[in-house]
């Protein structure tokens, strides 16, 4: 959601408020749930034939390179990018590929703990364990029924990045599916 303040040079401007910035950290010794900071994220689509492109986003990147499908990546990064420096960033990309910040229009949720496959398992038909998903891994999923990228980060701490405006239908979800571990 955004909220209008007043600017005193323009008038009011739509000011972003934190999808999930009144929910806490639900923590037990077997699960941990928490928002991630709303920083930048950057879709990148590569156009055909377009070689090696996850070794140059890799070195292009101001945060973590996430695979989306063939073709296609989501750059991820903790600390929101400035105009200045995704301008840059999205030049670099031509003519091989083309970004588009998603930065405001998706939310990250983490998920840890030893029973953290045991939750996400309950909404998603995805082979979670180690052997199929290993660290590194990432699908395009639907947890329960809303539509989720899913990044397996270290051994048992997942990252769910969800549009915007299922975050908190995602939260309350992942909430309920982690109560029997609380």
């Amino acid at each position: 959601m955004s909220d209008f303040k007043p600017d005193f040079k323009s008038g009011f401007r739509p000011t972003l408020r934190p999808v999930l910035g009144k929910k806490r950290a639900i923590a037990s010794t077997a699960i941990k749930l928490s928002p991630l900071p709303e920083g930048a994220i950057i879709h990148v689509l590569a156009a055909p034939g377009a070689a090696d492109m996850e070794v140059r986003l890799r070195s292009l990147a101001k945060g973590d390179v996430r695979a989306v499908s063939p073709g296609q990546w989501f750059i991820v990064g903790e600390e929101p990018l400035s105009h200045a420096e995704m301008k840059a960033f999205l030049a670099a990309l031509e003519p091989q590929a083309t970004g588009i910040d998603q930065s405001q229009g998706r939310v990250r949720i983490r998920i840890e703990g030893r029973m953290a496959e045991r939750v996400l398992a309950k909404g998603t038909a995805v082979d979670l364990s180690i052997a199929a998903f290993p660290v590194g891994r990432s699908a395009t999923t639907l947890i329960g029924h809303i539509a989720a990228h899913l990044t397996r980060l270290d051994g048992q701490v997942f990252e769910v990045i969800v549009l915007r405006g299922f975050a908190e239908s995602l939260w309350d979800d992942l909430a309920r599916m982690s109560l029997e571990f609380q």
